[in-house]
């Protein structure tokens, strides 16, 4: 049945290689299946300009992706708040559209707005006072026109400050608010919604002027993969094994 997959909050990097081996099993025998696979932010751990796209992990990555467009799968990527410095020249190497952060799109039928998510997390002000800085043209400009080995020497900085500033604030401050997505669902004609963001793997509905809309959460794939897919039928949430199991006959 024609399909499609959705993944977010992968965060890969070269020292997590567990996962990163998952997800190229993902890559080589779920996602060249499907229709179209949507990765929805946060897919590499950080990412410091376009021009570290030579980077060895990087490219093993993006001609993964490449290689899975080739086979007839369409691939789209949102920001994330660790990704949302990947461009054009990313895009192009991974044969992959950039799409736009929320995104209505007819979804088999069903009505389906795509998020990061992270713009539902209102009650943490600092945060989204953070978000509006860095997603300005003007401090975008500034921070890539810094050598790249700096470029990442601050992002370390960040993630650091960042690990410490999460330590402090509770759980409910860093998960979604409920008036924020009823505002957006509202704002959207009541669709379903499909978001990462939290870490917060589950399946809500939420009942917004007398209409019940369901809100698909991505897991993250810290301890292992995840991947949403959905077709005419509805959506199934699916989790992946880190060592395939062993086959009898």
């Amino acid at each position: 049945m024609p399909h499609s997959l959705f993944i977010s909050d992968l965060h890969l990097c070269p020292t997590r290689p567990a996962i990163n081996a998952l997800f190229m099993r993902f890559v080589q025998d779920i996602a060249p299946q499907a229709e179209a696979l949507y990765i929805l932010g946060d897919f590499f751990e950080y990412w410091a300009g376009d021009d570290d796209l030579a980077d060895p992990f990087h490219l093993t990555i993006t001609n993964a992706l490449a290689g899975l467009a080739k086979q007839g799968t369409r691939v789209y990527i949102m920001h994330g708040n660790r990704d949302f410095l990947l461009s054009d020249a990313f895009m192009r190497a991974a044969q992959a559209t950039l799409l736009p952060d929320p995104f209505l799109l007819d979804l088999y039928g069903t009505p389906t707005l795509l998020m990061h998510g992270d713009t539902l997390c209102t009650d943490d002000v600092a945060y989204q006072q953070f978000r509006i800085m860095v997603r300005s043209a003007e401090w975008q400009r500034n921070f890539l026109t810094q050598p790249l080995n700096q470029r990442k020497a601050q992002i370390d900085e960040l993630r650091k400050r960042s690990a410490q500033e999460k330590s402090n604030k509770s759980a409910e401050i860093m998960d979604v608010n409920a008036d924020a997505v009823a505002s957006i669902l509202r704002a959207q004609g009541y669709p379903r919604l499909i978001h990462g963001h939290t870490h917060r793997p589950a399946r809500h509905v939420h009942t917004v002027d007398g209409k019940d809309c369901v809100r698909w959460v991505l897991a993250d794939w810290y301890a292992t993969g995840s991947y949403l897919r959905c077709d005419t039928t509805g959506c199934v949430a699916h989790a992946m094994e880190k060592t395939p199991k062993p086959k009898h006959y």
